[in-house]
């Protein structure tokens, strides 16, 4: 089973870089559903089956499908390279180290050997994720619903505007 979580950990790993360097809009947005994919796979292995479940249906099926469609409502086309996109990839190996460095440090320092986190608790069924969810961490629970459907309003009225001036 570990062999398998480490190869669905550098799946989505392999998968997140693709969706970083990819050029085409289209192409990025599948390479994150493998993304989700494969972190529905560890999430199985680490025994929260609910979780899973959840992670392809909402993740990999519902909001994947909502940017498909504002990536295809957009005509988003595939990004050519510029002298700016040069300098950002040239100073981006750096910064991304050092990213990945600090991240490291922050984790390794905010999750010790045996947490006490409300979360570490979780045992993966429906009612104890309903308990997080509207009770300790209702409020950024709202807050993200609030967020992603202002994303949503802002991908229509960009694409308003844009069939607005073609026609």
């Amino acid at each position: 089973m570990a062999i398998l979580f480490y190869i669905a950990a550098a799946l989505a790993i392999i998968a997140g870089l693709s969706v970083i360097l990819q050029r085409t809009p289209v192409y990025s947005a599948l390479s994150l559903i493998v993304v989700l994919c494969a972190l529905a796979v560890m999430y199985l292995l680490l025994g929260a089956p609910f979780i899973a479940v959840i992670q392809v249906i909402v993740y990999a099926g519902a909001i994947m499908v909502l940017f498909v469609m504002v990536i295809m409502l957009l005509n988003a086309r595939r990004e050519s390279a510029t002298d700016r996109s040069r300098l950002a990839h040239f100073l981006g190996v750096p910064l991304l180290i050092a990213l990945l460095v600090e991240l490291l440090f922050v984790v390794w320092r905010q999750f010790p050997v045996a947490s006490t986190h409300p979360a570490a608790i979780l045992e993966g069924d429906p009612v104890s994720i309903g308990r997080l969810l509207f009770q300790t961490y209702v409020l950024p629970f709202e807050v993200t619903s609030i967020l992603i459907l202002v994303a949503m309003l802002g991908a229509v009225v960009l694409a308003k505007e844009r069939v607005k001036g073609k026609g």
